[in-house]
Formats: C-alpha cells, structure tokens, sequence
C-alpha cells in the first residue's frame, strides 16, 4: 500500500471487491500471506450496489471538481498533511516492514488492522530484525537524516528524513520509515520527521526513575496518548462539527461496531477511507508560503511533490536540500499557545482551502508517482484525483450519500439529509452546469458519497457535518479504541506535556519537538 492508487480492497464478508493500478506487492511468505487477507475492510452501512454513477457522469463530476476556483478557510495548512499522516497511520499494514515467515494468525489480523498507535512511525519496533533499520544503534531513538548544503545554507542534521545507503543515486534517496507514503510530499515528510524529533524529545526527558528496559515503551505510550488527544480535541472539531465529535467520545458510537469487545481487532470502513475521509483533499493548496526563500507563493504544490522521493525525485538529489525545509510557523498558528513571537504576518501564513466539492486543479494531473501508475497524457482522467476518488467507490460498490443519511438514522443518529437543491446547487462548491439532464437527475438520486459529504461542508462553514462527520468521528473513536494505548480505554489519563492537563494540540507538539525554539522550528529564518 505504498501509493495510494495501489489499494487492495478486501472486504469482510465479501472478500476481495477489487483493486486499483497495481494492486498490494505480498511481504510475506506464501503460506503467512494465504493465512489472513492484505488489509481489513468492512461496510459500516449498506451496499450501493446497482447505484453507482457511470463513466461519463463520474468523469464530468471530477472535470467540475478540479475546475479551479476553491475558497480558502481559517484551518492552519499544516492540518492539511497532518491529516494525511494519520490517513497513513490509519491504513498502515505492518505487515510490510515484518518479514518473518512465522507468524501466527492473530498477528497478521492486528497486523493489518487499523489503528492510531503510530506503527506508521515505529513499525514493528526496535526488536523487529526488519524494522531495527529505523532506529539509532541504541535501539531507542528514531533515526534522522542530514540536509544537502544549497544557497549558502550549510547542510542541518535533523532536518530531513533519514535516506537509504545503495550504490545507486535512488537507493540512497529512499526514505528509511515504515511507511514510504509519508515521503509523498515534502509537507507530509516533515510531518512524519516532526513525529520522529517528538519521539527522540520524549526519550529524552524521561525521568532517570525509567529502567532501561522500559524506556522505549514508556516513550512510545506518551507519545502516542499525546498524538491521541491531540486528533481528538484540536484536529478533528476543525475538520468535523465539533458537537458530533463530542457526542462520539462521551456518549460512544451508533453505527460503527458498536458493541465490539474494546481490545478485539477493528476493521476500516471504506465509507471512511474510500470517501468521508478524503475531505483532505479538497484542503490542499495550490501554493505555499513554505518558508523565508519558497515565499509569495512559490512553494508551489508541484515542487511539494519533486522533493519528496516517492511522488518526485528530491530535485534529482540524494537528500533534501536545506532551502527547503519547512518553517513549520507558516503552517500552524503558535499565537494559540501564546506564542507571538513565533506567530507570522497573516500574509506569510498559510491556511487551508475550504473543505468542499472542488479541489485545486492541479489535482486534476496528478504525478504518476503519486498513484503507482506509468505516466499518463495530460489531462487523462486516470491522474485526475477526483475522478480516481469516485471510480474506487464504484469499484467497491459503496453506498451513495443518500443511503448512508437514512442507514444513520435509522441507528438513532440525528440527520437532516440534503435536498435535492442543496446537492445540485450547493454553496459555493463545484458547478454542475456540465452536467446532461438525464445525468443530474441520476446524481441527484444517487450522490456519491465523497461528493455527498463535501456538500454537506459547504453548508457548515467548511467543516464536515451530517453523514461526513459522523462516519469520521466513530472511525477515529473505534481506531483509538482498539489501538495498544488507548486514550478511549484508559479514561483516566490526561496529558503531561502540554500547557495543563486538557490541552495537547499539534503546536504544544511541535512546541515540545522542536524545544520551543524558533531555530528548529524555522531555521531558514
């Protein structure tokens, strides 16, 4: 599952619905990988079978989408690819950096199970032979990589993710973590090397009183409790009506495994990641004021995705050169934790594009990296993200918004559905003005359901509502649930690291990561 246009969909009940270009290479053994299927899947609602949209309609829903024209929001950027980096924890399939043949089934189930507990981040830990690579020889510390001097900027350890040894130009470009999706785009890969400081900081302020054999695992619980409560309380009610988000986590979920036994294996719902969760992608900007060189826009989304070595080629380099690291105040807002001296001109900062039906358009071409497929002409529908987006739900047969809105409903979740108005005309969303008669009609009785949750942000202030939010809410609250440290299971932890014991955002994390100091979090300056 290293590219995202690389997804098996196996189906619980249903097994293997289909597969998108290039399907899921096996990291196991024959006899380990016949044992349990790649990834788990479920339906948290109905099929849609019989309901999806046809080619022509699918690809004049995309062409609209990715027409250009997105509003922007108050949503700090950085929440953009930290969204993407839990996407990726989520999926994660650990099976992939654990290559042992001698693994029993209940292994592989966990293995392949969603969760948020950071396996992106640790893979099968330090004492795993195949995942030792992403630690430092004391077998506690994540490894970082070093910076290529550029622009009379000395090259910075610290400041890249740890990259491959090999005699070829590409074998030592590849990143060294678990999970080589989080070196699609350069701001994912500073987020995931965030991640790693936050770990090495936690390690490293651990109380003397910690034995030794103790500190890594004591380490990776905080870490991962304080990246818990940091998406439960700051990511989530900025993406999701906040009032939802809060009724799932007091008052537990109605529609997604409800009942199930806390520590039993969860499944991944593919109205979740087929469709409600791609919201992030609507959030992507068409530029960036990345940082004091890359300013007035010229961190273009383009250039996000040549310095990453799995979407591009790090500029045809080794390593990261050092005038493109992040300065992380452009993406995140430190005035919320009463840091003005680490606070921007609101003209240097960088916000988030609404959440709604259209994306910026150069998602509409999309790098062949990016979605595991051979280059494509210009404008072929196959590197159009959204059009890819809606053809794997028809691939899956998922259920369109409509059928979704009453199965909630009928598990006691308060729903107002849109009408038929709302979908058609929206509120400043994608125009559908291309669209035949006979082909509006038919979406208008079957919304897809990415597009359907899209809509129903653009009336909520660019916040999902509705369908959208709910499916969100209890897939985070069932992957939080059943991760090995739980903030949902264990009720009485609070965090330590933060300001006080409620609050842990994403800047009390990069806070404590990068030492507070305005050096490390923007060392261009």
């Amino acid at each position: 599952m290293e590219h995202h246009g690389s997804e098996t969909y196996y189906v619980i009940g249903e097994g293997l619905l289909g597969e998108s270009v290039g399907g899921r290479e096996p990291t196991l053994g024959r006899t380990a990988e016949a044992l349990v299927a790649p990834f788990r899947f479920s339906r948290m609602g109905p099929s849609g079978f019989q309901r999806q949209l046809g080619d022509a309609n699918r690809l004049k829903i995309a062409q609209a989408m990715t027409a250009g024209g997105s509003a922007g929001s108050q949503i700090p950027a950085g929440f953009t690819y930290l969204g993407q980096f839990a996407d990726h924890d989520l999926t994660f399939d650990k099976t992939s950096v654990t290559l042992g043949t001698n693994i029993s089934p209940a292994d592989l189930l966990q293995a392949r199970s969603p969760s948020l507990d950071l396996d992106s981040l640790y893979g099968a830990g330090p004492t795993d032979p195949e995942s030792a690579k992403f630690y430092r020889a004391d077998g506690l510390h994540l490894k970082v990589g070093q910076t290529l001097a550029a622009e009379g900027i000395a090259a910075k350890l610290g400041f890249d993710l740890p990259r491959g040894a090999g005699t070829t130009v590409a074998a030592k470009r590849k990143a060294i973590i678990p999970d080589p999706r989080n070196d699609e785009n350069l701001a994912v890969a500073q987020t995931h090397l965030a991640m790693i400081r936050f770990h090495n900081r936690v390690l490293d302020t651990l109380p003397a009183s910690v034995p030794a054999a103790a500190r890594f695992d004591t380490a990776r619980e905080l870490v991962t409790k304080h990246y818990q409560w940091m998406l439960r309380t700051d990511f989530l009610p900025r993406i999701c009506a906040p009032g939802i988000v809060n009724d799932v986590f007091n008052n537990g979920r109605k529609a997604f495994e409800v009942g199930a036994t806390p520590t039993d294996v969860p499944t991944m719902p593919i109205e979740f990641s087929v469709a409600a969760y791609r919201l992030g992608h609507s959030m992507i900007r068409r530029q960036y004021n990345w940082n004091k060189i890359f300013d007035g826009g010229s961190g273009t989304l383009d250039f996000l995705f040549t310095f990453s070595a799995t979407s591009g080629d790090l500029g045809g380099l080794e390593r990261l050169p050092s005038n493109w690291i992040a300065d992380f105040r452009r993406l995140y807002d430190f005035a919320e934790a009463g840091r003005p001296d680490l606070a921007v001109p609101a003209a240097k900062s960088n916000r988030a594009m609404r959440i709604d039906t259209t994306l910026v358009n150069p998602l509409k071409n999309l790098p062949a990296g990016s979605f595991g497929g051979p280059p494509v002409p210009m404008d072929d529908p196959k590197a159009n993200l959204a059009f890819r987006n809606l053809t794997r739900a028809k691939m899956v047969n998922l259920a369109t918004g409509q059928q979704m809105a009453t199965f909630l409903a009928s598990r006691g979740v308060a729903i107002t559905k849109l009408t038929n108005a709302q979908i058609r005309d929206g509120s400043n969303g994608a125009k559908l003005d291309g669209l035949t008669q006979p082909q509006r009609a038919a979406l208008l009785k079957d919304t897809p359901l990415w597009f359907y949750a899209l809509r129903e942000a653009e009336f909520n202030a660019g916040r999902l509502k509705g369908v959208g939010a709910r499916i969100v809410a209890e897939t985070f609250h069932r992957a939080i649930e059943g991760s090995t440290a739980s903030i949902v299971r264990d009720h009485a932890w609070r965090p330590t690291l933060g300001p006080n014991n409620t609050t842990f955002r994403m800047v009390d994390l990069l806070l404590f990561a990068f030492e507070g100091k305005k050096s490390l979090l923007a060392p261009l300056g």
